[in-house]
């Protein structure tokens, strides 16, 4: 038998994909950690690039999950 190790077996054959519901409720739950992250954040110095890092990755979660639900009512 002549079977690959697991670390270069293919993706595909676990068929371990993700539909658009479970994709989009994954982004919700890391919008609510962010969202978590973000209101445990103080004011200073050391907090504003943080926060800024947070906020990026806060649109872009949001435009992802928006992404998904748009691409399903075209569907």
């Amino acid at each position: 038998m002549n079977r690959l190790p697991e670390s270069e077996r293919s993706d595909w054959t676990d068929l371990d994909l993700l539909t658009r519901e479970e994709a989009h409720g994954r982004l919700l739950a890391e919008i609510a950690d962010t969202d978590v992250r973000l209101a445990g954040l103080g004011d200073g110095e050391s907090d504003r690039a943080e926060r800024e890092l947070q906020q990026s990755r806060l649109r872009a979660l949001r435009e992802a999950a928006d992404d998904l639900i748009d691409h399903s009512k075209k569907d």
